[in-house]
């Protein structure tokens, strides 16, 4: 499908591409991974056409369709789905040609066409791709332009994905996204029919999506086969024989060279050390196994933890002004707490992120927060807000006055900028370097609550790694908002859902969110020749029959497994908390702490009944099953 073959590409004095070559199979969907800056975005310029390579080239079959997300974000008076339905200018033009065109056989040929490419499903299709990228039927009817920047570029994507095109790709497609598009997508594309090229930093799309790895690591680009956890483990074994090679090859030429030492002057044995000398001048060293520094991420904890909980809710609502955006939130937040929050984008993740913040005062209900809270919040835009010609250096200078330059130039090192990286001015700092920034500011006091708004965004994999250690090494609270999947599984310990105007406990993991949201989804959009539900009551009953007709029986023998261990993990931790409350000297030891285990036991009440409603219907449906 895709050949690049001899590629040289310079940009500045900087060698991206050094005679790089590969091959991509037919219909291969192929995870395109490396360090940022090393040209990935560059190499989609190139076989797009955009620019030219020094020498070399790229070579695709005649008459491929290319299918890439613009860099611009849609705008104008266009609705939605009439946007994604002219990225197919196949379907557009012949409907135009049927509105004005007389001729009997032409009108002929233009429906057998239209026929042919299921034109007349389109609108459906178009509804599926939009309702899984967070569009709800309204919303597909209105303009783009009262849509945000980031919305459009979900529309410039469900475009993409609409057009079908025989190579697609997409440039870090979920930077726009929440987890729930994000969960959509990694479905969509781990079924799309044709070829993928994706560069992506996010570990769980490329080991869900992708049948092949494209590496790019100092101007060359190698092709492995597998996903992304297949292809670590081949690196892992390829560098270790490497590793072994090099040190055999090493013994070699110490052994030959002290032949050759021994006995050059020797003449009895002067052709045998010259044959030496030549053998070893013709073994080229092997290449040596060198791994660029990942500089590790540093969130200071708090100097002084403060008793639990250091936050609790009691009926409160929060909104803005006398529009309420969140109400009935009973939750407390202890001092050691990892919170994944999940919600669609819109429902309130935000609000109540500021809300914990302290940003945000509530509307209503009782509010306690713990004396000399400190909240560090790290949100992806303010990334954006970022001054230009500031310097880490003086980014840090103002946020400790006074402090001598050493001790300003080594805090700025401890966050990933020594010597002159500190003296960078913002404007050439990378994506990722400036996160590494804000994160260094939003923790730069040690906070007691530290809430991370879609942190990854702008990260490689590696940088990801040194975030998710340094977050389990923090010693204060955690609330998480990411798309990242594999962040959430390795950092959060409770979810909490936001949606229908509330925020709650979720009852189960990130597994059983992805499950809830894909059934919702496939439910909802899947159809091609289905409209998208016109509200939530219609989605519930195509849910319904949806999960009746098309149920897997051993789908739902694991599903029951997992319901009965869930009741069995509520029912143990119940009983501990209340083996903690039953005891007669725990109030009047420590109310703080008696007060936020009756917060919990009551979370956790809730979590079981519904557990135990959610295995009565999966045993009833395994009675009926004949299970």
């Amino acid at each position: 499908m895709l050949s690049i073959n001899d590629l040289t590409y310079r940009l500045g004095e900087r060698l991206l591409f050094d005679k790089a070559g590969v091959s991509l199979p037919t219909r291969a969907r192929a995870g395109f991974v490396g360090r940022n800056g090393a040209g990935k975005t560059t190499l989609f310029r190139l076989v797009c056409g955009e620019i030219a390579p020094e020498s070399g080239g790229v070579s695709l079959p005649s008459r491929v369709r290319l299918g890439r997300v613009e860099q611009e974000a849609p705008g104008g008076a266009t609705a939605l789905v009439d946007f994604v339905l002219a990225a197919d200018t196949e379907r557009a033009a012949l409907l135009e040609r049927a509105h004005s065109e007389t001729d009997p056989h032409e009108i002929a040929e233009i429906q057998t066409r239209l026929a042919d490419i299921d034109a007349h499903a389109a609108p459906a299709r178009a509804g599926t791709i939009l309702f899984g990228l967070g569009f709800d039927a309204e919303a597909q009817t209105r303009p783009l332009s009262e849509f945000s920047g980031g919305w459009r570029m979900r529309v410039a994507l469900a475009a993409v994905l609409f057009s079908q095109p025989d190579l697609l790709l997409l440039d870090e497609p979920t930077n726009y996204l929440d987890l729930e598009g994000t969960l959509w997508l990694v479905d969509y594309l781990a079924h799309y029919p044709a070829s993928v090229v994706v560069i992506s930093h996010d570990r769980d799309l490329l080991d869900a999506v992708s049948t092949h790895i494209l590496h790019l690591e100092r101007g060359k680009l190698s092709l492995y086969r597998g996903n992304y956890t297949s292809f670590e483990a081949q690196r892992r074994e390829a560098r270790a024989l490497l590793a072994k090679a090099g040190k055999k090859q090493e013994e070699q030429r110490r052994h030959l060279q002290a032949f050759v030492d021994r006995f050059r002057a020797k003449a009895t044995k002067a052709r045998q050390a010259q044959s030496r000398l030549k053998l070893l001048s013709k073994m080229e060293p092997l290449a040596a196994v060198v791994d660029d520094e990942v500089l590790p991420i540093h969130l200071p904890s708090p100097q002084k933890p403060l008793s639990p909980p250091i936050i609790a809710f009691e009926n409160v609502s929060v909104g803005y002004g006398d529009r309420v955006v969140l109400s009935r939130l009973s939750l407390s937040l202890s001092n050691d707490d990892r919170i994944g929050l999940l919600g669609a984008n819109g429902n309130g993740k935000s609000t109540f992120a500021k809300l914990l913040a302290g940003r945000l005062e509530a509307l209503g209900g009782h509010v306690v927060r713990a004396p000399k809270l400190e909240a560090g919040f790290f949100a992806q835009h303010q990334i954006d807000d970022l001054n230009e010609k500031d310097t880490p250096y003086s980014v840090f200078a103002a946020l400790m006055p006074g402090a001598p330059e050493a001790r300003v130039r080594a805090r700025a090192a401890q966050t990933g900028f020594s010597g002159a990286r500190a003296d960078t001015r913002v404007e050439h700092l990378s994506g990722g370097e400036k996160a590494r920034l804000l994160l260094g500011v939003a923790s730069f006091d040690g906070p007691h609550l530290l809430i991370l708004d879609e942190p990854t965004n702008h990260l490689d994999i590696d940088s990801r790694a040194a975030l998710i250690e340094a977050i389990n090494d923090h010693d204060g609270a955690v609330v998480l908002v990411s798309h990242d999947r594999y962040l959430l599984e390795a950092c959060a310990d409770r979810l909490w859902l936001v949606d229908g105007g509330t925020v709650r406990a979720f009852d189960g993991d990130v597994d059983d969110y992805a499950r809830y949201v894909l059934s919702r989804s496939k439910s909802g959009g899947a159809r091609e020749r289905e409209a998208p539900p016109r509200s939530e009551a219609e989605l519930g009953q195509r849910l319904q029959g949806d999960a009746r007709g098309r149920r897997d029986i051993v789908q739902l023998r694991r599903k029951l497994a997992a319901a009965e261990e869930r009741v069995g993990k509520f029912t143990e931790l119940l009983a501990r908390v209340d083996a903690a409350l039953a005891d007669p000297q725990a109030f009047s030891r420590n109310p703080q702490e008696s007060r936020r285990l009756a917060q919990q036991r009551s979370e956790l009440a809730q979590a079981l009944a519904s557990a135990e409603e959610q295995w009565l219907l999966l045993a009833g449906e395994a009675e009926n099953a004949g299970e």
